[in-house]
This record gives structure tokens, C-alpha cells and sequence, in this order.
């Protein structure tokens, strides 16, 4: 049987959730109520105990509404698949007119498109030798939440957007992962350092040089970085045609299907 989850489910499910992804009850806790909400929280029973959970997380896009499906786990990939049917349909009757998800591995990829998900939101990975100057001024870990889906907004309109709540979720786990935020009046970045590598996980800036000045930016204040790998949105014009294309996300649509040949998604709770 799928439903929503119940008040007494949530220990089930939380078990559930550590077992099958090897996270922590912390995390698991902060999933469920702060990013995507307990009212948005799906599971298959089975045998009257909890056999697979899933949330459904709302995001915008191009103006629309639509879900991220993010947690898929449980026993058995039939179960799996009916939660998945489960949710798009009731997610639909909410108003949402499509599904995106991020697969965890190569068989969820599979089993959400046996379900009509499509690759979507790819990626290009490019690595920058950094240069060194010392006038390249940049901000650091200055940006909220809300500013940050501000600037997305600016520099990518056509994004897969959590609202600033969820996204203090997102920023939140990256900040106690190790990130720094690099940001000026014409980009943002958000990076990693890793011995002498910074790692940008998302790039956004106005064109090449000013995405240049956040790195160098970034170099000096991480004194010994010399190169940087960087990912952006394979649409993105930002040193446009370099890099190595990746497959990133997938899309599912319950209603009237549209473009999203240069949409971008990207830092979904997970890095």
C-alpha cells in the first residue's frame, strides 16, 4: 500500500532511511522536516511494516511547478517503481506538472526510466590552470539562502529552484561539508579546496573573466591553490565547448512537456 507518511511512521521510516543510505539520524531528521517537509514524505507499507520511502520535494521551473524525488530507497525494485508511480501521480493532482531526480546509481537510473524519466540537466567538468593576482576582490560566505536563489535567478533564470528555506538546507550541509562561497557584482561561486585544487561545484558569473577574478579571488585566499576543476551546466556559456560532458539529472513530465534542452540543476542536497 503508498501513502503519505503518518506521525507514527516517521521512526520506521527513519530507520529505514539509515539502513538503506548510511546517513545519520541527524540527517535523516533534517531531510524529512526541513527540506522536503513531513507533509511531502511518501512510503510503500508492506506487511504492515515500512518497506520504502520517498520524498517529495517541491521546486519551480520556467515558472512552473514541479517535484524533486529525492531518498528513494527500500527493498525491492518493484516496490520501488509503484512508490515512484505513486508519487508523481498524487504530486499531480497538487498541481505539479513534472518530476526531477537525481540518481543515486546506475540501477535507480534504470528503474526511473523504465518509470518515463528522461536524462536531462547535464553537466560539463573542466579543469583551470588559476592564475595568480593579487587585485582580483571577491567576497566570501557572505551569501544567505535567499540571496543565493536570488543570484541563480540573475545569472541562470532557467533552474530547477528550491525556495530559500529548502535552499538553507542545501547551503547549510555544504557550509559543514567544507564549502566557501566566492561571490562580486558580476558572479558567484561555490567551491571546495582540496590540498592544491579548489573544486567548483557551481560557477555562475556574467562571462569568462569575471568567472576568472572569482577564481583568482579564491586562489589567494586559499594561498596554494593552483588549479581549479570547475562544473557548470553543459548549456551554460561560461568557457563554452571545454570540459567533459556528464549525464546529472533526470525529468519526468505528468503534464504538457517543455524545453528543457538548456535548463540547469545542480547542489540538490548533494554535492
Amino acid at each position: 500500500m503508498y501513502r503519505l507518511m503518518q506521525p507514527e511512521d516517521k521512526p520506521a521510516v527513519l530507520v529505514l532511511w539509515q539502513s538503506q543510505r548510511n546517513e545519520s539520524e541527524e540527517f535523516a531528521k533534517k531531510a524529512i522536516e526541513q527540506f522536503a517537509g513531513e507533509q511531502n514524505v511518501y512510503v510503500a507499507e508492506e506487511n504492515d511494516e515500512i518497506a520504502a520511502v520517498v520524498l517529495a520535494v517541491p521546486v519551480t521551473l520556467q515558472g512552473r511547478s514541479g517535484t524533486y524525488l529525492y531518498g528513494l530507497c527500500g527493498e525491492g525494485s518493484l516496490i520501488l517503481a509503484g512508490l515512484v508511480d505513486y508519487l508523481c501521480a498524487q504530486q499531480k493532482l497538487r498541481g505539479a506538472g513534472f518530476t526531477v531526480a537525481v540518481p543515486t546509481s546506475p540501477e535507480q537510473a534504470a528503474l526511473l526510466q523504465d518509470k518515463g524519466f528522461a536524462w536531462a540537466f547535464a553537466l560539463r567538468c573542466l579543469p583551470r590552470e588559476v592564475e595568480r593576482n593579487l587585485w582580483s576582490q571577491a567576497e566570501f560566505d557572505s551569501v544567505t539562502a535567499k540571496k543565493l536563489c536570488e543570484l541563480r535567478e540573475r545569472f541562470w533564470p532557467d533552474t530547477v529552484q528550491l525556495t530559500p528555506e529548502r535552499m538553507a538546507v542545501v547551503l547549510g550541509d555544504l557550509y559543514s561539508s567544507g564549502a566557501t562561497i566566492v561571490s562580486s557584482a558580476h558572479g558567484y561561486g561555490i567551491y571546495f579546496r582540496k590540498e592544491d585544487t579548489l573544486y567548483f561545484v557551481e560557477l555562475q558569473a556574467d562571462n569568462d573573466r569575471a568567472a576568472e577574478v572569482l577564481m583568482e579571488a579564491a586562489r589567494e585566499k586559499e594561498v596554494i591553490v593552483e588549479k581549479a576543476v570547475i562544473t557548470v551546466g553543459a548549456s551554460q556559456p561560461l568557457f563554452l565547448g571545454e570540459g567533459t560532458r556528464q549525464d546529472y539529472g533526470m525529468i519526468r513530465f505528468d503534464a504538457e512537456p517543455f524545453d528543457v534542452a538548456e535548463s540547469y540543476m545542480r547542489l540538490m542536497l548533494e554535492n
